[in-house]
């Protein structure tokens, strides 16, 4: 196949939603959902059956079986059939219906009779084909030879021991001979083909293919045997019934109005009852005849037959189907053929409707009875009765769905189907679609149940690397789609560049989600399961100016965490919200280098908002101190930038302006920040954790922005003399009350205030270098 297994479903639960509410086209028996997914487990089984392992062969075969299933049963239960006469309706009419228009309209009238009929045919098309035997040129050809050779001879008489052809020969050759010749035998050639021959008769019947085993025994010259199976048709005379017909009918059989089936068909179901419980005959003869009327009384020899749970399910449904019809014909009376002139003189017996229905309760009780005793029935051939299969195909017949849900969902979640398990996956497959499958078709679902098996086959999906059907199956889940969808979304981490996360988002809207929601909550979940991994901001302050280290993928999983809220711009206040969080934990950890990444990550848009004001404000102050941040880094490329008599004359007035013109940016904006109340954690904040964040970015960043101006200032004075002046009135501001810089010296780790006031003292003692004994000279200077 050139595209995967879980993609064809996909396509065909795609092709399926769209015509939801037309139920005809999803029933269909060609086109419906469910012939469309067993022709897939069709066609992955021919594809691969020399290549997979026997068990995954045997997992998409009983998967299969069970499509087919659901197909004749939810048809049937889905379809209201036309309201039509009653069997007893039709004999008081007509006395002379024939017993397979009573039969008909038996079925008609009991909706589990039947679901009992769909199922049995269900079981007779998955029953694998009879070998069949090669074809013969006469009856009993070997046998007859002997016999006759016996007749020329003149052995074959009743007088003497031993007559026949051979000693243990039969010396006759009519059907019967060997019930009643005690001892003899056919040739050993005549007895190995009636030995295939019944064989292939019962495979034959096992499948419901009465002419194909009527046919066999014409060719092998037994016509009796075809009269025995050709005896289970019911009597069928189209003249006599009052069956209304439409012209469609009429028009499309041509079968002429003479009469078919077996009249008599009583006396030949005792008849081969008999046969089926006559020890003289061989087993395969009576486990034959005990196929041809599956009854209790045949029961223990046909169920002696059964080697597979499929066997065993169509021989108990087979007992109860005939059980009931004979049943029910036999209390009805007033049937001419069943019961001749006297049963029409009598008429039909008179049950009450109370009496009718309660029959009907009881007989449905036994016959759930009888199918759950199934669960436990021991097999000798292919999956026990307990396989996750054979107990969906039995919860199915028995129209227990829900419970058939909740039984896989409780194995999912208490471990029973482990996830390194051969079933695992394709059972996940199976349920999840049985569950859809269900509600497209309006029959209801247990929700909770629906959403842990749905769960199951996304993590299937995820580990199957089949990204691209996520969102299908996530939006199936109702209230929890948005969150499952969004962890999928998570699930990526970096594998995903931005464009494959964009298109990613893009499928939520495709299958009915609401992007910006799902946007939203990858958003937050990518954020929490980033704070899980990453260090707590707490102990001593990190350092800005070593040698950092690489980034963490747990860093860069929190950093591409803004990438899903700035794809949409109806996103972008959530964004600058997060922005702000990611913001202050890189700030916050000294990771500098990150945090500008994230700066370069958002659209330009964040940066003009206006509300919330708490938040825009916050973000502006980001920004503010970034640009002061690039400035420096541009002062440290500047000054690299003069190699001593590497320049000209005018090439180093050029420098020196620019260097001027990059330390006065510096000193304005720094400053500025400084007095401006740069991320002051206001007491008002109702996040405890946000302002500890922001308290800690200030004890980081404010004392090291005024050291590094204060040293900027000191070592430029050698070019620009007065910026020795301004690094001592930088003292001021630093001393001024009304902007409490101090309390941003005092945590432990960072720059302390005596780092400050040592660098300040140096700086009075260059001021004095050009004479003098007042260490506040320069000022005035």
């Amino acid at each position: 196949m050139t595209e995967s297994l879980f993609q064809s479903y996909a396509d065909v639960l795609s092709l399926c939603q769209i015509v939801k509410d037309d139920l005809e086209p999803l029933l269909d028996p060609e086109i419906g959902f469910a012939p469309r997914i067993r022709q897939l487990c069709t066609d992955q089984i021919a594809e691969y059956e020399d290549d997979s392992s026997q068990e995954e062969l045997e997992l998409l075969k009983l998967e299969e079986n069970t499509w087919g299933l659901l197909q004749a049963l939810m048809a049937a239960r889905k379809t209201e059939l036309k309201l039509k006469k009653t069997p007893r309706e039709l004999l008081i009419e007509n006395p002379y219906t024939p017993t397979s228009t009573i039969a008909q309209a038996l079925m008609q009238s009991s909706p589990l009779f039947s679901e009992l009929i769909v199922v049995r045919e269900w079981l007779q098309e998955i029953a694998p084909l009879p070998i069949v035997p090669e074809a013969t040129t006469g009856y009993w050809k070997f046998t007859k030879y002997n016999v006759m050779q016996a007749f020329r001879t003149g052995r074959n008489n009743n007088s003497g021991g031993g007559g026949g052809g051979r000693d243990g020969l039969v010396r006759e050759m009519d059907p019967d001979v060997l019930s009643r010749e005690d001892g003899k035998t056919l040739a050993p050639d005549d007895a190995s083909y009636d030995k295939s021959l019944i064989q292939a008769l019962y495979g034959y019947i096992r499948a419901g293919q009465l002419e194909e085993a009527i046919e066999l025994c014409r060719k092998a010259y037994q016509p009796w045997r075809a009269a025995s199976i050709r005896g289970s048709l019911l009597f069928t005379w189209r003249a006599l019934s009052t069956k209304p017909r439409d012209e469609d009918e009429e028009e499309d059989n041509e079968e002429p109005n003479f009469w078919q089936g077996n009249r008599n068909r009583r006396l030949w179901k005792i008849t081969c009852t008999k046969a089926a419980l006559n020890s003289a005959l061989s087993e395969n003869e009576r486990i034959l005849y005990a196929a041809l009327v599956p009854t209790p009384q045949t029961s223990t020899v046909l169920k002696a037959s059964c080697r597979t749970w499929e066997d065993h399910l169509w021989a108990q449904i087979s007992i109860m189907c005939e059980e009931k019809e004979s049943m029910e014909i036999g209390k009805l009376g007033g049937n001419f053929w069943e019961e001749g002139v006297e049963g029409v003189r009598k008429g039909v017996r008179d049950v009450s409707v109370e009496d009718e229905e309660r029959e009907e309760q009881e007989w449905v009780k036994e016959v759930t009875e009888t199918l759950e005793s199934l669960k436990g029935v021991a097999v000798s051939e292919g999956p026990a009765a307990d396989h996750a299969f054979h107990f969906s195909q039995l919860y199915i017949i028995l129209n227990r769905t829900s419970q058939l849900l909740e039984a896989f969902a409780r194995g999912l979640s208490d471990g029973s189907y482990r996830r390194d398990t051969v079933e695992y996956a394709p059972m996940c497959r199976f349920f999840a679609h049985l569950a859809l499958y269900l509600q497209i078709i309006d029959v209801t679902v247990p929700p909770l149940a629906t959403q842990t098996i749905l769960e199951c086959y996304l993590q299937v999906l995820e580990d199957a690397g089949e990204r691209d059907l996520i969102a299908m199956y996530a939006s199936a889940l109702g209230d929890n789609a948005v969150e499952r969808y969004a962890l999928f979304l998570v699930s990526l981490a970096l594998t995903a560049d931005v464009n494959e996360r964009r298109l990613a988002l893009t499928r939520a809207k495709d299958h009915g989600l609401d992007m910006e929601r799902v946007a939203i909550v990858t958003a937050e979940r990518t954020i929490e399961k980033a704070f899980e991994v990453l260090p707590a901001l707490k102990g001593p302050l990190p350092s800005v100016i070593t040698r950092q280290q690489s980034d963490t993928e747990s860093e860069l999983f929190l950093l591409r965490s803004i990438e899903w809220t700035v794809f949409l711009d109806t996103t972008y206040d959530t964004a600058l919200e997060q922005a702000n969080v990611i913001l202050r934990y890189f700030l916050a950890s000294g990771r500098v280098h990150l945090a500008q990444k994230l700066l370069e990550m958002v659209p330009s848009d964040l940066a003009v908002m206006s509300e919330p004001e708490d938040r825009a404000t916050e973000y502006l102050h980001y920004r503010q101190f970034f640009v002061i941040w690039e400035i420096l880094e541009k002062v440290v490329e500047c000054e690299a930038m003069n190699v001593p008599g590497g320049l000209s004359n005018e090439e180093y007035a050029t420098w020196l302006n620019q260097y001027r013109e990059l330390i006065d940016q510096a000193y304005e904006q720094i400053t500025k920040l400084l007095t401006s109340e740069w991320l002051v954690a206001d007491e008002s904040i109702s996040s405890e954790r946000r302002r500890r964040e922001l308290i800690r970015i200030r004890q980081i960043y404010v004392p090291e922005l005024i050291i590094r101006l204060h040293s900027l200032l000191v070592s430029s004075r050698h070019f620009i003399p007065e910026n020795l002046k301004s690094a001592l009135e930088l003292v001021n501001i630093v001393a001024d009350s009304r902007y409490r810089i101090y309390e941003d010296f005092i945590n432990v780790g960072g720059r302390s205030l005596s780092d400050y006031l040592g660098a300040v003292r140096q700086a009075v003692l260059v001021g004095m270098e050009g004479g003098g004994s007042d260490p506040l000279r320069i000022l005035t200077v």
